[in-house]
């Protein structure tokens, strides 16, 4: 981890039809990098491609969110997946996407698993050698990096296949002593003040560490600190956060 360079990134494209989540928008104007959803957990294929031309107009870096296929849960259900189906449902989304990005004029740069297929992954080796498997058989030549928690099982399989991965951590997420997210279900879980929320972006950027939900600390080195676009008082958030970084000499850019 550099302390003085932070990606910012967020999750984008996440309407459906007729039904708007979050202002992608005004948070492409404040990100280095978009987790557009690809069609599985939200977005479908108009949100998809304006949200690709909006980043590719703005130089933000594109990435694949991918997701179980669940749109009446978001996305954030658990679900047993057979290993190869889930391999070929994440390919699938991942040459979707990339196919509207290019046509845009941009690509997909980076994979993001999302939701309930994020956290699997980082606990579960199966799962996670899916995502990889996909990941490689999409990549062919250069394999696509894969934006995950550091240490995670995710970062593990990855690296046994060649595949880069890199370390991001959650600004308006509470962590557990091990780590880990704290699941949405708990309270606390989600963190919605734009001042609280920028300092502890600002205190993983530059120190590596972050206030668990128990009151210890955790080490949670990054290249990258994720607010989620569905969060209400989003764009404030990304905004404070991106503020809080820039003040205190941290360099905002891609990590790719």
């Amino acid at each position: 981890m550099s302390a003085g360079v932070m990606d910012l990134n967020a999750d984008l494209g996440e309407g459906y039809g007729i039904w708007r989540l979050g202002d992608d928008v005004a948070l492409l104007d404040l990100v280095t990098s978009a987790n557009i959803a690809c069609g599985f957990h939200a977005g479908d294929p108009l949100i998809i491609r304006r949200t690709c031309a909006a980043a590719v107009d703005r130089g933000v870096t594109i990435g694949a969110q991918v997701s179980y296929r669940d749109l009446a849960g978001f996305g954030r259900r658990e679900m047993e997946v057979d290993p190869e189906e889930l391999c070929s449902d994440v390919l699938y989304q991942l040459a979707a996407l990339d196919g509207m990005a290019r046509s845009m004029g941009g690509r997909v740069a980076y994979v993001k698993p999302h939701g309930a297929l994020y956290n699997r992954a980082c606990r579960d080796e199966e799962q996670a050698e899916a995502v990889v498997a996909a990941v490689v058989a999409f990549g062919a030549a250069a394999a696509l990096p894969i934006l995950t928690l550091p240490g995670s099982a995710l970062s593990r399989v990855a690296a046994r296949h060649g595949v880069p991965s890199v370390a991001e951590c959650f600004a308006d997420r509470a962590y557990t002593a091990e780590g880990t997210l704290v699941p949405r279900r708990r309270p606390g879980a989600v963190l919605h003040d734009p001042d609280e929320v920028a300092a502890r972006a600002l205190r993983m950027a530059t120190e590596g560490v972050v206030t668990t939900i128990e009151g210890g600390e955790v080490r949670v080195g990054a290249r990258s600190v994720c607010v989620h676009g569905d969060t209400p008082d989003a764009v404030r958030i990304a905004a404070a956060v991106r503020k809080a970084l820039l003040e205190a000499g941290v360099t905002v850019e891609p990590f790719i």
